[in-house]
């Protein structure tokens, strides 16, 4: 019975974290080492994600 977690309905403000400036287009971008050369274009990209929602954007360079 010490086992006891207490349940409580999270605010709307921690529901939301981190995505209202996202939704307005104020991303958070960082830099992505997975992907560097795009194949198709046969060229070096920087992939970007938004550490706050995960969107992605790539650039070439």
């Amino acid at each position: 019975m010490s086992n006891v977690i207490p349940f409580r309905r999270p605010k709307a403000s921690e529901r939301h974290r981190g995505k209202t400036l996202c939704r307005e287009g104020f991303h958070k971008w960082e830099v992505s080492k997975d992907q560097q050369f795009d194949v198709k274009r046969g060229r070096l990209v920087t992939l970007y994600t938004c550490s706050r929602c995960g969107a992605r954007r790539t650039e070439a360079t």
